[in-house]
């Protein structure tokens, strides 16, 4: 009987090993099939569960990369311990944690899967603790000399958002008053500058950026195997299935306004304050948005998303996003469209592509996204159109070709008068370097060392 006991450990062992293995879950879909939901794969009792979507926390992140404190997981304006939490920037910044996590995906033909898991698998990559704003991002002009991009809930002068031209104080007080909303016209280039300014705590001394293509990425990715479909557009629905998964998605968000209501109402200047959804707390919801009119009634009602502590992640207004460009080439220059992706802060430049990769191309004709580039880290950026609303990735990609070659920025999520084409995956790379807009604003992110 002895000699069987080193047999049944090695067997015990090989067990725990097969079962450690398959800690992971994820979705796999067909790139050929239209319909836009995805079949849950792994451990089930893991999509229940959801330990990495769970782990995502909002706290107040100081500038140098310290967590001051967390904040309360089903109301925003109390800390964890349940004393009142200081939301104006003086404490530090509105941020969501991401944790660390690793990610996998398989392409078998027309198969493609993402598979996440809290613990380093064969074939998996590291994915690491990031920080995203809570809010769409505004700027502090406290000093004028280094305005810093901010996630703060502050309704002071020196945090106006939209454009912040000399005539938008006359707004302040009003029904119109842009006081606490998320800055805009603002250009790609200084939107990097705006949140370097909060200094070198972080990766290789560059951890403070505007939203990060990567981060974006990541975000993405846990929403899709969490819901298990790619309209994010779906009603939201706060019960789970039977089986006790998520079901649903986060409703149309702040996409319903006309172009011509929103430009009379404040001339396409954001009009949703941030932390509008702090009484969700941790928790993915929604959270309607009644528009103030001139005579004190109400002009419109938007309903407001949030997933998981990130506030209006599609919709409103555009978010800029660092760490990718495109290379547009004139027909006759090359005729394509190139990705290119740059994973250290440091190096982010606007000049050319030196220490960038590219990742694919683009398609060259604006439409619904059919299929994403994928790869080895689930590059979600277009690789085709062709699809549809509400099927396939269900959100839009845009371009508009000139003669000429030019370097493009990448702005995602779509604005609030654009509906159905908005989402977690709509982009669009008609904008340069140089160019703000009224509508197109960005986040706030934070890399660790």
């Amino acid at each position: 009987m002895s000699g069987d006991i080193p047999f049944r450990e090695y067997a015990d062992k090989i067990r725990e090993l097969c079962i450690l293995e398959n800690q992971y879950y994820g979705i796999e879909w067909d790139s050929n099939i239209a319909d836009s939901a995805c079949t849950r794969i792994g451990q089930p009792e893991l999509h229940v569960s959801l330990p990495i979507q769970n782990k995502m926390r909002r706290c107040v992140l100081c500038d140098d990369g310290d967590v001051a404190y967390y904040l309360d997981a089903n109301d925003s304006t109390k800390k964890e311990n349940g004393d009142p939490a200081n939301l104006d920037g003086t404490d530090g910044q509105i941020m969501v944690e991401i944790p660390a996590h690793y990610r996998k995906f398989e392409i078998e033909g027309t198969k493609c899967r993402c598979l996440l898991s809290e613990r380093k698998l064969s074939g998996f990559h590291f994915v690491p603790l990031t920080y995203r704003s809570a809010y769409e991002a505004t700027l502090d002009r406290t000093v004028t000399s280094t305005p810093k991009l901010a996630s703060v809930e502050n309704t002071s002068e020196a945090f106006r958002g939209g454009v912040n031209s000399s005539g938008m104080s006359a707004w302040d007080g009003t029904y119109r008053s842009v006081l606490g909303k998320p800055v805009t016209s603002v250009s790609f280039a200084n939107f990097r500058k705006y949140a370097r300014n909060r200094g070198i705590a972080g990766k290789n001394g560059a951890g403070w950026n505007c939203d990060l293509y990567e981060v974006q990425k990541t975000c993405f990715w846990l929403y899709a195997v969490e819901y298990a479909n790619f309209n994010c557009q779906l009603g939201y629905n706060a019960k789970p299935t039977s089986e006790g998964y998520k079901q649903g998605g986060l409703g149309e968000g702040v996409t319903t306004l006309s172009d011509a209501d929103w430009n009379t109402y404040n001339s396409v200047n954001p009009f949703v304050p941030c932390g509008h959804t702090n009484i969700l707390g941790n928790r993915t919801g929604v959270v309607d948005y009644e528009m103030p009119a001139s005579d004190g009634s109400v002009f419109n009602t938007v309903s407001v998303p949030s997933y998981r502590g990130l506030e209006n992640p599609f919709g409103h207004i555009w978010s800029f996003t660092d760490g990718c460009k495109c290379n547009t080439q004139g027909n006759i220059e090359g005729g394509v469209s190139e990705f290119y992706v740059c994973s250290d802060p440091a190096k982010f430049q606007s000049n050319d592509y030196t220490d960038y990769e590219k990742i694919g191309d683009l398609p060259r004709e604006a439409g619904y996204i059919k299929t994403l580039m994928i790869g080895e880290h689930g590059e979600n950026m277009p690789s085709a159109v062709g699809g549809g609303s509400s099927t396939y990735f269900c959100d839009y990609f845009f371009t508009y070709l000139r003669a000429t070659t030019e370097q493009k920025a990448i702005i995602l999520g779509g604005r609030a008068d654009y509906g159905e084409r908005c989402g977690l995956l709509y982009s669009d790379i008609n904008i340069s370097i140089s160019s703000g807009n009224t509508s197109v604003g960005s986040r706030l992110c934070f890399l660790p060392e």
